[in-house]
Formats: structure tokens, sequence, C-alpha cells
């Protein structure tokens, strides 16, 4: 039934519940996709190590989109397909915005390595939440050469203040976006998921698939525009609803399980 679908979803506030676990329902039905045909991805802001976890779970068999579209990881073969690497700008704009708000945790991404070069209690409880020990040292110690992502962390409204601040500066050679209230990411230019998503299928070999995408966040949003179906679940910021085509339930109602049950409908009449 579904061997012309792929179906990209995020993670964090789409396939997994608030807290961090796959619901039942929701693997059963992936499952089921994948014995009809379907292929099944997922596009995350995570990289690959951060990742493996929920891959395992998942059995996943396809690469997957990492870093918000700035990777693409094959964990059947244990490597890295493709991977965007940042232009030396992005450390004076980090720098740069560091400096207005000196509060702010730094996290340098390279490779399955994240250096730590400030911290506050947003970072320590991401640090808690992925379990991944960081490389603390200051900005100065981190290798200067093949930055995937940098993240900067604070409280809601100091992130607030810096998406403000920073639609004032010259950001080119360099793409930002918001994968929280909490999180802003500075990434090579012209990354999204969308495009991570594109190089997967062009790597993968799975241009005549029907693209489904699934999201709840600003870093989703190319992804669920773009798609050819995209669906946001009902806990999704307003903008990543109204240029959804379906809206499904909350993350923690099973909304993986409810896709691909509009997928099935939609197939059943010959839409898809």
């Amino acid at each position: 039934m579904f061997s012309n679908v792929l179906l990209a979803v995020d993670l964090d506030g789409t396939f997994l519940t608030d807290d961090k676990t796959i619901l039942d329902k929701d693997m059963a039905a992936v499952n089921e996709f994948r014995e009809n045909g379907g292929l099944f991805t997922f596009a995350t802001g995570r990289g690959e190590s951060y990742s493996r976890s929920v891959a395992t779970q998942a059995n996943i068999d396809i690469p997957i989109v990492t870093f918000n579209g700035a990777a693409v990881y094959d964990f059947r073969n244990e490597r890295v397909l493709w991977q965007s690497i940042l232009e030396k700008n992005a450390r004076e704009l980090m720098m740069h915005i560091r400096g207005m708000h000196p509060t702010l945790g730094v996290d340098v991404f390279i490779g399955q390595e994240i250096y730590s070069t400030s911290r506050n209690r947003r970072s320590d409880e991401h640090f808690n939440y992925i379990r991944q020990k960081p490389i603390r040292c200051s900005i100065d110690d981190v290798p200067d050469c093949n930055w995937t992502k940098i993240l900067l962390v604070d409280e809601a409204e100091v992130i607030s203040e810096i998406v403000e601040y920073s639609a004032k500066l010259d950001l080119s050679g360099v793409q930002v976006v918001c994968s929280s209230p909490v999180y802003f990411e500075i990434l090579p230019i012209g990354t999204n998921k969308w495009s991570g998503l594109r190089k997967l299928i062009e790597l993968s070999g799975f241009d005549d698939r029907f693209v489904v995408a699934v999201g709840d966040y600003m870093n989703d949003l190319e992804m669920v525009k773009r798609a050819d179906l995209g669906i946001a679940v009902e806990n999704a910021v307003d903008e990543v609803k109204e240029h959804a085509d379906l809206i499904v339930c909350d993350n923690n109602s099973g909304a993986v399980c409810e896709a691909i049950g509009k997928i099935k409908s939609m197939k059943k009449e010959n839409i898809v």
C-alpha cells in the first residue's frame, strides 16, 4: 500500500512524547507502514550520537537527516553520507551575539563531539537530557575546522531577544533557526530539514517517492511547507500549522499513528 511513500518525521515534540518516549501505537503504525512498502526516517536537529537510541528503538533502516539538515547519516553502515560545514564567519557571529548576551550557553558541534564553551542552567539541562558528556573548554580551544553547527542556549526571553537582534545583522554565509524556545542555532548557509531531506533522497535514489513530512517547530517549517504532504502536530507553533496541509493530534496522543492513518485513507481514495 505504501510502496511509493517516504515519511520523514521530526523527533522532539513530534515522534517523541514530552517525556522522550515512543508510544506503542506510533511504533506499531510505523512497523505496519514499513511492512507495506513505506520508507520511514527522521529529520532532526540532533546529531547522530544523540539520535542513536531512538533510531535503535525504531529500527531505522534508511539514512536519517541530522543537525537540522546539515548532515545525512547512515546507521546501517555507520557513516556520514553527506555533511555541510559552517564558514569561518560563523565564529565571529557567535562571538558577537555572545558579547551582547554573556549568560548564553554556547556549544559547538564537530562530528560526534560537542564542545561546550560556556554554560548555564538551560545548557546543563540540555546535556543531562541528551546524556552526552561535552568537551568543556574555552572557545579558543575548539578545533578551528569542520564546525557543523553552533547552539546558543538560554531562557526563552533571551533567545527571543537574540532572534529579534539577529534580524538586524548581516547573516550572509550562515543560516539561523530556533529549534525550541530556548535553542538558537547557527547552521551552514542554505541548511534546513527540507534541504537535508532532498539530499537524503538524492543519495538514496528515492526520487520517485511521495514525500510526507511531520513536524512541530520552526526548524520543521521548510520541510512541512515543501513536502508533497506537510503535516503539523496539534502542539506545533502557529506558523507551522498555517503552512501544513493537515493537522493531527499532539505528540503525546499518537501523532505519527494518526498521520499514517491519514496517508492510508488518502491511498484508498487514490489521492497519494
